[in-house]
């Protein structure tokens, strides 16, 4: 049975670069994932250092090991309206002429609840989708979705529609896709950084999610700073005579230890950093602490300095891996 992931996050925290690090974890040993985007950002393509994604699904990596393939996909909602009109309508020609005039736009635009189903349903039939011999064609679909902010409303489109139909197509598409969101075989996680506003958001997006009968899978803690030194370390610092800790930074190679030397000069710097570094821990372990109360698996992405190349997106996915992320997805 083919698996969906939804990935949302508080803008800022690389939830497309951690959509994209999951669908290559998911992809190992031989198996396919399909990767949506449904923001229009081209954010996927970047990453994978391609070519803008057209509204086709196409092959755009080699999971690690060489085995897996990552599928690509940019959902575009005035497409996915034309494909749907055609399906329902057989509207054809008609349907092409109703782009020309701006029709297709204007739906989407008055009918914000019409464009949420539209993606969504287009991300739920890659995961119904079977080939030829009747087995999925895709092993799991990561969707990179709307924000934390948004996520509850674009995932629960039965709601968005209701006022819009209560019957015929556009209702029995969004039961559809609502069986899917719904079902156990979809999980929506949540990215976050080990700060205040972040960290309430997904808290707050995790009660959404659940109060609307959601799924809701794991929560990834990106961009993990390494621990250099704790308080207790700095304080150990901070009881050495200054003169020693020059004398220490001159043995290294810093310069004079006497006053005015530049390893003498060094040391103030590097103990206000030292604290400013411990006092972050700090409150990096409130805000682990307040994640770990929300009772959900949770996976730590490191910091990557370079800003993030296709390499190092291949080493968040192994990352991934190693803390059994492909095991809960399976």
């Amino acid at each position: 049975m083919t698996r969906l992931h939804v990935v949302t996050g508080k803008g800022g925290t690389g939830k497309t670069t951690v959509a994209a690090a999951l669908a290559l974890a998911l992809a190992a040993e031989g198996k396919r994932t399909l990767l949506v985007e449904v923001e229009g950002r081209q954010g996927i393509a970047q990453l994978f250092e391609t070519e803008a994604l057209p509204y086709e699904e196409r092959k755009i990596a080699v999971a690690p090991g060489g085995s897996g393939e990552v599928y690509a996909l940019a959902i575009d909602a005035e497409r996915a309206l034309l494909d749907y009109l055609q399906m329902f309508y057989k509207l054809g020609s008609a349907g092409r002429a109703l782009k020309k005039i701006g029709a297709i736009d204007f739906a989407t635009t008055i009918a914000p609840g019409l464009r949420d189903v539209l993606l969504t349903g287009k991300a739920c039939e890659a995961v119904r989708r079977k080939g030829r011999d009747g087995r999925p064609v895709y092993d799991s679909v990561v969707m990179d979705a709307p924000p934390t902010g948004r996520i509850t409303r674009f995932l629960n489109v039965n709601d968005e529609v209701a006022g819009l139909a209560r019957i015929g197509p556009i209702h029995n598409q969004a039961q559809a896709v609502m069986r899917v969101l719904k079902s156990q075989d979809t999980a929506v996680h949540l990215v976050t950084l080990l700060e205040e506003m972040p960290v309430q958001e997904t808290v707050d997006g995790v009660a959404e999610l659940r109060e609307a009968g959601l799924p809701v899978g794991g929560i990834v803690i990106n961009m993990v700073r390494p621990r250099i030194l704790d308080a207790e370390a700095v304080r150990a610092a901070e009881g050495h005579r200054r003169t020693d800790v020059a004398k220490a930074l001159s043995q290294a190679g810093l310069g004079g230890a006497r006053r005015g030397g530049h390893a003498e000069r060094l040391v103030g710097p590097l103990l206000e950093q030292a604290r400013e570094h411990a006092e972050r821990l700090g409150l990096e372990r409130e805000q682990r602490a307040e994640l770990a109360g929300l009772g959900l698996p949770a996976y730590e992405l490191e910091f990557l300095g370079d800003g993030g190349d296709l390499a190092g997106l291949y080493r968040l996915a192994a990352d991934l891996r190693k803390q059994g992320v492909a095991e809960e997805g399976s």
